[in-house]
């Protein structure tokens, strides 16, 4: 067995020389990712769309841990590329993998990695179509780092954050600041990472059921609660459309657990990084068929709404108690929670 696939195998600095362990360790890449694989080995992959108008987005991953309890980096990669695409409201498609690998990391490791690639593309039903691997010294990455690039197609109306109209509600489709609370449990040694899973999903399957319950139109935009949590996210929107955004605390779907933990290490759920939770702005009108089609969906099953689009002019964002007392939530100015994705 060559040293590039035998399980017990390191990465070493003449995997990333393109001589004959570069090909081996290519070899062992493409063969993990099996069908979701479709390169041809050209400088440049040539695509088929279906659509004239096109998304694109592309992110980094450094998440600290890499290897967590129910995912890993691997997995957070392509879901994040993933749900940026489907809140744009386009198909996704097609995917590139950028990976930086550090000397040493263990070759078992990286099939782990390969393999939640694998297995979250085909649940996405998305193709890996080209990659590149780099190769640095131990001490300059932390194991491994991503880059994912995606392409997805328009079947319907991109969505747009300058769609969302006064009287608009927002609705999560899932609980907040698990991710976090997972890894920071880990890193941390709290002990809820067994009672506080992260919500890492790829969530374009639910949100087409969503598009496909409600009229076009009524659905004005999505975006994906990541960095700065579901207050960057309402910060963003009152910004865009110059209105006033207010939420309900009661409202807000957070596990227990979460709740508890996200206490004692003095951090507030409405700012925690989430990777399988998004924020829809909707027509009123269409609230009930929104819930009812996320919550039919495994990962929505928690959707709730939970705010609403005021028609007073400002950028504020204001949190409601269970008395309907208002108060102003600031945006974080710094990294409260660094490399959670």
């Amino acid at each position: 067995m060559t040293a590039s696939t035998d399980p017990g195998d390191r990465i070493v600095l003449d995997h990333g020389t393109g001589a004959q362990l570069s090909h081996e360790l290519l070899d062992l890449i493409t063969e993990t990712l099996g069908d979701v694989y479709v390169g041809v080995m050209e400088d440049s992959a040539v695509l088929t769309v279906e659509s004239t108008r096109l998304a694109m987005t592309t992110d980094s991953f450094v998440v600290d841990p890499p290897f967590f309890g129910n995912g890993d980096i691997g997995k957070i990669a392509v879901c994040g590329t993933v749900n940026d695409l489907a809140v744009s409201g386009a198909t996704p498609r097609y995917l590139t993998l950028g990976m930086i690998l550090e000397t040493g990391l263990p070759i078992a490791r990286l099939v782990q990695v390969l393999t939640s690639i694998r297995e979250t593309a085909r649940e996405a039903g998305v193709q890996i179509v080209g990659g590149d691997t780099k190769v640095v010294r131990a001490g300059e990455a932390d194991q491994i780092y991503l880059n994912t690039a995606g392409v997805g197609v328009f079947s319907r109306e991109p969505l747009r954050m300058s769609d969302v109209r006064p009287g608009d509600l927002v609705i999560l489709s899932g609980q907040l600041g698990n991710h976090t609370i997972h890894l920071l449990s880990i890193r941390e040694g709290l002990g809820f990472e067994a009672r506080v899973s992260s919500d890492c999903a790829p969530l374009n399957n639910m949100l087409d059921g969503v598009f496909a319950k409600t009229a076009p139109g009524v659905v004005r935009s999505i975006r994906d609660v990541t960095r700065g949590g579901l207050s960057a996210v309402l910060h963003e929107y009152a910004e865009r459309v110059g209105r006033v955004i207010a939420f309900d605390a009661p409202a807000l779907p957070i596990q227990p657990e979460t709740a508890m933990a996200a206490d004692m290490l003095g951090i507030n759920p409405i700012h925690c990084a989430n990777e399988g939770c998004v924020a829809l702005i909707v027509d009123p009108a269409a609230e009930q068929d929104v819930l009812a089609a996320l919550t039919a969906h495994p990962y929505g099953t928690h959707a709730v709404t939970v705010g609403v689009v005021t028609d007073r002019v400002g950028t504020e964002v204001v949190m409601r108690d269970a008395d309907g007392r208002e108060s102003v939530v600031e945006e974080l100015r710094g990294a409260e929670l660094p490399r959670l994705c």
